[in-house]
């Protein structure tokens, strides 16, 4: 049987001990999400495409409809910057603004960029400036966190500059890379743990 959003939500939902929020649809992106927050400012989100032609009309959308066409999993990364500029500047292009209305009826804008790297390397993280106060990291009551992620590939192989600039940000998540091994293994995301209050579990 095929896996629908609601069957992630649910087991991913149960297994970190924290309920999911429906975030509902990003219009200009062709695709719809549910959030999770996490503690430190983290949130796990899920997402899929919709039938929409943005989903093919954009690279967000383009990159979840890709991942979910082959059967789901980690898509990628997504590193909170202040200051979208210097993303901007390293990357060397503009970012772009993006807004989705929750079925509350409250709205969440940021700016994000990067994730043209994301569709071409999925080890690469893509960057986002939050607009709104009411990010998904504070819509509901954490109790996990991201304490490590494992990644398929090695660091040498980003962008040198996301070491000076970016990756300080993270300095409290253990990143293990592991080289070598992209001939057996999708390169990318290869599982996370998550401290729970019921001890560390690890989500692939």
């Amino acid at each position: 049987f095929p896996v629908t959003i609601s069957d992630v939500v649910n087991r991913i939902g149960s297994q970190i001990g924290t309920a999911f929020v429906d975030g509902g649809i990003h219009p200009k992106f062709g695709t719809r999400n549910f959030t999770a927050p996490l503690l430190n400012g983290q949130y796990i989100e899920i997402v899929c495409p919709l039938d929409h032609p943005a989903t093919d009309a954009t690279p967000f959308g383009q990159a979840v409809k890709k991942k979910a066409d082959a059967g789901g999993g980690w898509l990628t990364w997504v590193i909170s910057v202040e200051d979208i500029k210097l993303a901007e500047k390293v990357l060397g292009r503009k970012s772009v603004e993006g807004v989705r209305r929750k079925p509350d009826g409250t709205t969440l804008k940021w700016k994000q960029i990067g994730v043209l790297d994301v569709i071409n390397d999925s080890k690469n993280p893509f960057f986002i400036q939050w607009l709104s106060i009411n990010h998904p990291s504070k819509d509901g009551s954490p109790t996990a966190k991201i304490s490590k992620i494992v990644m398929n590939g090695e660091l040498k192989e980003l962008n040198p500059k996301f070491n000076e600039t970016f990756l300080e940000v993270l300095k409290e998540i253990d990143i293990v890379w592991q080289a070598g091994i992209e001939n057996n293994f999708e390169a990318g995301i290869s599982f996370i743990e998550i401290k729970t209050v019921n001890g560390a579990i690890e989500l692939f």
